[in-house]
């Protein structure tokens, strides 16, 4: 009885915080559309990169290279291929490459 008795007076002395959880929300990355200009969660765009092989469209987002961000709309990306995304990419686009993008372009949902 007497080690609980005196266990009970260090538990009264000690100074007890109460130690709330806070709810951390977890960092979301950023990226810009070069089409519009808008910021928006990376997920939400789509990649395109830069490749020994020219430029492509990274659909995982994890290809090696220089990537820029679109959105899934036909208006942006007809922005895009107009001069921002070469530049954004820091390369001219050549046929193939304006070939390879276009055909993705044809499979995007039309604008409303």
């Amino acid at each position: 009885m007497l080690l609980s008795e005196s266990f009970s007076r260090k538990l009264k002395s000690c100074d007890f915080r109460k130690v709330t959880k806070k709810r951390v929300q977890k960092h979301i990355p950023q990226r810009t559309c070069i089409g519009c200009r808008t910021v928006q969660a990376k997920r939400s765009l789509i990649r395109v990169v830069r490749t020994a092989e020219g430029v492509q469209v990274d659909a995982t987002g994890k290809l090696p290279g220089r990537g820029a961000y679109l959105h899934q709309t036909r208006a942006c990306w007809k922005k895009g291929l107009k001069g921002p995304l070469a530049r954004a990419l820091k390369t001219e686009l050549n046929n193939d490459d304006y070939e390879r993008l276009t055909a993705h372009l044809e499979s995007l949902p039309e604008d409303e």
